[in-house]
């Protein structure tokens, strides 16, 4: 098959883009309002974009409380997602009123940052502390832009778990980290496999 975005006539029950555009990790956003509120939710569109330096991007898809608190602090946290922690992290899906923090209502324990003033999840493998370089609105061929908010921050620390680490490694199987399918599809990436890199 094939269709045109612009019509957008699949003929299938649900969109399939984002189920295409899979697995995807989930950035658990953890902030802190400037009235000292305390907000951690998942983001499908999440990846890390540089390592030199480090820099992590999000987008929300619209001005949801995560933006408003990185807009008026420019610092946040993105919590390592995993699958023994999958139901906490749907949890903190929820459309909870400003104010009402998602860490008690998943029953997660927020621990404030080192390095940045925003908490990240306590019961996570790891964390990255960051601090915002870059907001906006990106655009589409016609110049308008979308409803999507894209953040980028620039990783400052990085917390990990002891028990994470294997033979020097993070360990994925261990980890099993959480990704995002389409639809209200998940997968853990704890089935792992190795590939050399080709060279000539």
């Amino acid at each position: 098959m094939f269709y045109d975005t612009a019509a957008n006539r699949h003929g299938l029950p649900h969109d399939p883009f984002k189920a295409i555009v899979s697995p995807r990790p989930i950035g658990w956003i953890g902030t802190r309002a400037a009235d000292g509120s305390l907000n951690v939710a998942p983001y499908s569109f999440f990846n890390a974009i540089s390592d030199r330096p480090k820099l992590v991007m999000f987008s929300s898809s619209g001005y949801k409380d995560s933006v408003r608190n990185i807009e008026a602090t420019g610092e946040f946290t993105a919590s390592f997602a995993s699958r023994n922690l999958s139901e906490a992290v749907n949890k903190t899906s929820i459309a909870a009123p400003h104010g009402e923090s998602e860490f008690e209502i998943a029953g997660l324990t927020p621990v404030d940052g080192t390095l940045v003033n925003a908490p990240f999840v306590g019961e996570a493998y790891a964390a990255l502390e960051c601090r915002m370089t870059e907001m906006f609105q990106p655009k589409g061929l016609d110049g308008e832009p979308s409803d999507n908010y894209v953040v980028i921050g620039q990783v400052v620390g990085i917390h990990i778990r002891d028990e994470a680490i294997r033979d020097g490694r993070f360990d994925m199987a261990t980890v099993r980290p959480l990704a995002r399918l389409g639809y209200m599809d998940y997968c853990d990436g704890g089935d792992v496999f190795q590939m050399v890199r080709p060279t000539r």
